[in-house]
């Protein structure tokens, strides 16, 4: 039930999105929609790592990206492509999005080779996590004036038909109602988990991640449906990005407020998909078109990493 009412508030938060975007272009209506459409998140991760649910926020945020960046990307490339043909999109803008996807990667990445190949940094690495975790908000920080700037020869949007305080009245209601169904939902969680003998991994990474993230779901797919690729690319991605760069960082420096204290070590399970999904995400939106069978790749290589983690990881 928690999970369909963050469903059910993704869809106002859609339409409210387009509202922003008569106003402030697609790039910037993106950023702000992304940023509400992740509060949950932010939200589900601090109440499990109040309950010292630590592999689940590992596994919650890695599959947040995952989700957004070739799941609902995947959705969205299908969807469209079947309903418009092959769809164009801003290519420079692609490319500078896919190559900082693959950075975020990296960086997150790097603890878990760290501990997995016993180097000397395994010592430190609560350490090395508070040190790629700053260098990642440092990127986001650097680079979010120019991700924010309106695509050249962006397409009309059509007139906002809300007015501006009507929009930011219903996006600051929805986030906050998103918070309080994000609690309902981690507090029904854990029984969850043991009734249906699924592991923590994989509630983490599928079950939270798609819940957490209902709202660039719901949106990115309903942009793509009606032919506004760059829309919704912006609004998908820039999801991605912002769990990668802003997000996971932050709950990192907020863990310390926590007994439990969040690290970047993940799974090296965890560490490859997330190197595995950058790296084909990065390839797809490269050219600047997308395919609807371009879209079913990504959910096919998104069904078999949710598979490999239902016993574990």
């Amino acid at each position: 039930m928690a999970a369909l009412a963050i469903a059910g508030l993704a869809r106002t938060v859609g339409l409210a999105t387009e509202q922003l975007g008569g106003r402030f272009g697609s790039s910037g209506a993106g950023a702000v929609q992304s940023a509400l459409g992740n509060l949950p998140e932010l939200f589900i991760g601090l109440f499990a790592l109040n309950d010292g649910l630590i592999r689940l926020v590992q596994a919650s945020l890695i599959g947040s990206v995952l989700a957004n960046s070739i799941l609902v990307l995947g959705l969205a490339f299908s969807v469209g492509g079947l309903r418009n043909g092959m769809q164009s999109f801003d290519a420079p803008r692609a490319r500078i999005i896919a190559t900082l996807g693959v950075l975020a990667a990296a960086i997150l990445a790097v603890p878990t080779l760290a501990h997995t190949f016993h180097t000397p940094a395994r010592a430190h690495e609560e350490t090395l996590s508070l040190i790629c975790a700053g260098v990642l908000l440092a990127v986001f920080v650097l680079t979010l004036p120019g991700l924010l700037q309106a695509l050249p020869g962006e397409p009309e949007h059509e007139p906002p038909r809300w007015s501006l305080v009507t929009t930011l009245v219903v996006l600051g209601t929805t986030a906050t109602a998103a918070a309080l169904a994000s609690d309902w939902f981690v507090s029904a969680l854990k029984p969850a988990i043991e009734i249906l003998h699924m592991s923590e991994s994989f509630a983490g990474l599928v079950v939270v991640a798609i819940a957490g993230n209902a709202v660039e779901n719901v949106v990115g797919v309903q942009l793509a449906a009606r032919n506004k690729p760059d829309f919704a690319i912006s609004v998908i991605v820039n999801s991605s990005l912002q769990v990668a760069l802003a997000l996971t960082p932050v709950l990192v420096f907020l863990s310390l407020l926590f007994p439990a204290t969040l690290t970047l070590v993940f799974s090296p399970l965890l560490a490859i998909s997330l190197l595995f999904a950058a790296g084909l995400a990065a390839l797809v939106v490269y050219d600047g078109e997308s395919t609807w069978y371009e879209g079913v790749m990504l959910v096919g290589l998104y069904a078999v990493i949710a598979a490999s983690f239902w016993w574990g990881a």
